[in-house]
């Protein structure tokens, strides 16, 4: 005897479905065909979320309708009637604009010091000094973050060798990067590659309040800030906006240099930030093949500006090939050992000596 159409419809009312309700009731049976024994239809399921889903609704009701006496082939297809939905799209997170009113210097949750890494012109290797420094004070055993908030000249991502996109699961709050133990996080991270940052200075200071309030930098012991060179709007944001523990000033030995660090210290002073001690960078150059110490840039000048000053001398750091090629390679040169290495270390240890890291 054939199988009928009703028997088989009747077959599938029996197929539950996961809410409780059967194939025929919940109207998902489509193009059912019954001729000469074989019988096929379709299960079109609302969208594509919940056919997925039905893979054992649909096996269940082949064995159903195989089980009808007569039937001698069953086929099931199952569809879904309409596309899938697209995916929400990420957070769209706006880095820079105008900076939002707030009533006096703020403090960063979770940031015990804020230490800001400057100098009164480009070139003398603040950045190097920022990243390596980081990185020495987090080998020491401390909790440590760096901020480049050097906003036209990013180059932070380079040297920590880092290139991933921050997220954001709401569009405000920004999940920093981690390199070589410290947490970090540029506006270079948020640019493409080579892209300029054509900005004035409100744009500046909005893009600077963002990166040190919406950046979920944790529990940090120290966050290290790279400032661009010179006296601007950044200085300022970060001096009259954020309780800064102090400012660490670079310099090379040479007498121009040290005429701009020292305006970099008289704004400091008068934005009555406290100068933490000085750093003579590219200091002396030792010959990898002869050992000859040469003295390209002069040397000691920076340490006789901090005594004239009476502010702490940090120390010295050597002009090295190796400095250079590990900061291109996105490894810091205080991540290894060797004696360049321990010259970042022992600025490390006079910082955490004098309770500053």
């Amino acid at each position: 005897m054939e199988v009928t159409q009703d028997q088989v419809i009747e077959a599938l009312r029996r197929v539950a479905l996961p809410d409780g309700a059967n194939l025929v009731s919940a109207d998902l049976i489509r193009a059912l065909s019954v001729s000469a024994g074989a019988v096929r239809f379709v299960i079109e399921a609302p969208d594509p979320a919940l056919a997925g889903r039905l893979g054992p609704v649909r096996d269940a009701a082949e064995a159903a309708v195989r089980a009808l006496s007569g039937v001698t082939e069953v086929s099931a297809v199952l569809t879904a009637h309409g596309p899938a939905p697209k995916p929400a799209a990420p957070p769209s997170l706006k880095i820079g604009g105008h900076p939002t009113p707030q009533a006096g210097p703020q403090r960063v949750a979770g940031v015990n010091r804020i230490v800001a890494i400057a100098s009164g012109k480009g070139g003398v290797g603040k950045s190097t000094l920022s990243s390596n420094l980081a990185v020495a004070l987090a080998r020491q055993g401390r909790r440590v973050g760096l901020l480049d908030a050097d906003i036209y000249g990013p180059s932070q991502p380079r040297m920590m060798g880092v290139s991933k996109r921050p997220a954001s699961p709401d569009g405000k709050t920004i999940l920093p990067l981690v390199a070589h133990g410290v947490t970090m996080m540029s506006i270079g991270l948020m640019l493409k590659e080579d892209e300029a940052v054509v900005w004035r200075g409100p744009m500046l200071m909005g893009a600077l309040q963002q990166l040190l309030g919406q950046v979920a930098w944790g529990e940090l012991d120290v966050l290290i800030v790279d400032l661009p060179p010179g006296t601007g709007d950044v200085q300022l944001t970060l001096c009259q906006k954020t309780h800064l523990t102090g400012a660490i000033v670079v310099s090379t030995p040479q007498d121009v240099a040290l005429i701009d660090a020292r305006r970099a210290i008289d704004m400091f002073g008068k934005l009555k930030t406290p100068i933490l001690g000085l750093v003579e960078n590219m200091s002396t150059y030792i010959c990898p093949n002869c050992g000859h110490e040469a003295h390209l840039f002069g040397h000691g000048g920076v340490a006789a500006e901090a005594q004239r000053l009476g502010v702490p001398f940090l120390g010295e750091v050597p002009l090295s090939l190796e400095i250079r090629l590990a900061g291109d390679a996105g490894t810091p040169i205080a991540a290894g050992e060797g004696p360049m290495a321990e010259a970042y270390a022992r600025l490390a240890q006079r910082l955490i000596a004098g309770g500053l890291a």
